[in-house]
């Protein structure tokens, strides 16, 4: 099955949907540090010795109509600083609302589904109506929003659309996903559009979530077995939470994975740099603080959602915090890996630079179990193509 990546940054959802078996035949970004990154790691072999070259360019001026019955799923993180709580949330007053190429794209390849990303401010009750906005693009991507015509008029034009009797042409289920309920090291909530062709009899849902904080609190209180994994002494062990509620979970979900979890085997950049220099884009970064709001990620927990870095003091979330209450900032190795990026993906720029592309990723766990189920209901053999119909 093949696939088309759009706005695919440092490719963290790229490299989830491949992972589940997709072919990438497109990738593209306007970005070119984003761009370098891909092309590095292609040279370097693996994970991506066998993606196409990234296109870099404005996605308004690549046309995608040769893909056209050519891709089973397109997917992409449209530009999400619009919707960002940390942004200036303009939404559709931005420039770098990108949404309605996304559905210029679904338009042009008619692919049998998508999957697309975008932050959890987008949920916000601010964005409702845009939200609904973009949902209803994707059911009718056929009917276009003409030249000068404002957003509103368009959304009505396709309530009108809707409701005429007229069929769907993709069932859309957006939902607000938190990957650290997905195995994921992290409390990264984002909304998610997975959308299935009409006549395509996918009965998808969501897939089941894996992992739980109800979990993880057992895992540490109730059993214990956390700190034993982890050899930690009751001296150097986090207070038990007083208001935390312990039961064994009543599924078969595993604890959230922890930050120590998931560093576990690479040395700390500050204390032993000569040991930590043997891996890509390991390095220690001096300045790390707290301020109000900013105080870093607690070892034993999941991180909180990392920051692409363009806005407050650099760095900002981005840190570590031991259980003596010392911070530092992570690298972007440690980056890479809180968005379950492969030790072997090398990330390209200055520090700076290089948080910001693993920031705005899609931590490649959670894309691969979603595409993975979409593949799982998606027809085997080779479909009969038929065109959406005409444009309204």
């Amino acid at each position: 099955m093949h696939s088309i990546e759009l706005f695919v940054g440092a490719g963290g959802l790229g490299m989830g949907v491949d992972r589940a078996g997709f072919t990438p035949v497109a990738v593209l970004d306007f970005d070119k540090w984003c761009c370098e990154t891909l092309r590095q790691n292609r040279k370097r072999g693996r994970p991506i010795a066998k993606w196409p070259e990234p296109i870099e360019q404005n996605i308004r001026d690549v046309g995608f109509e040769k893909y056209r019955g050519r891709v089973e799923l397109v997917t992409g993180g449209p530009p999400c600083q619009p919707f960002s709580i940390g942004g200036r949330h303009r939404a559709h007053a931005d420039h770098r609302d990108m949404w309605s190429e996304t559905v210029r794209v679904i338009r042009e390849t008619e692919p049998q589904a998508f999957l697309f990303e975008n932050v959890k401010g987008l949920a916000r009750q601010t964005f409702a109506t845009y939200l609904g906005y973009i949902t209803r693009q994707l059911q009718h991507p056929s009917v276009e929003r003409r030249e000068n015509e404002d957003w509103r008029d368009h959304l009505s034009r396709l309530d009108r659309h809707h409701t005429s009797n007229a069929p769907l042409e993709y069932r859309v289920i957006p939902a607000l996903v938190n990957a650290a309920n997905y195995g994921v090291p992290q409390k990264r909530e984002r909304v998610v559009f997975v959308g299935f062709r009409e006549g395509i009899a996918a009965k998808w849902s969501f897939p089941n979530e894996t992992h739980s904080r109800t979990a993880l609190l057992w895992d540490k209180w109730g059993s214990g077995d956390y700190w034993e994994r982890h050899a930690i002494a009751k001296k150097d062990r986090e207070e038990r939470p007083s208001r935390a509620k312990l039961s064994r979970p009543d599924d078969d979900t595993g604890p959230w994975r922890t930050v120590r979890d998931e560093l576990a085997g690479l040395p700390d950049p500050e204390r032993s740099p000569e040991e930590a220099a043997q891996y890509l884009n390991h390095r220690f970064q001096p300045g790390a603080r707290t301020y109000t709001g900013h105080t870093g990620s607690p070892l034993d927990e999941p991180a909180k959602t990392l920051k692409a870095g363009v806005h407050g003091v650099p760095g900002g979330e981005n840190m570590l915090r031991r259980p003596d209450g010392s911070v530092r900032y992570f690298t972007v190795r440690e980056s890479a890996r809180l968005q379950t990026f492969p030790d072997n993906f090398a990330v390209t720029g200055s520090w700076t630079e290089s948080m910001r592309q693993i920031g705005n990723a899609v931590p490649v766990t959670l894309a691969e179990v979603l595409a993975r189920s979409i593949r799982d209901h998606l027809p085997r053999k080779p479909r009969q193509h038929q065109h959406a119909g005409r444009r309204i």
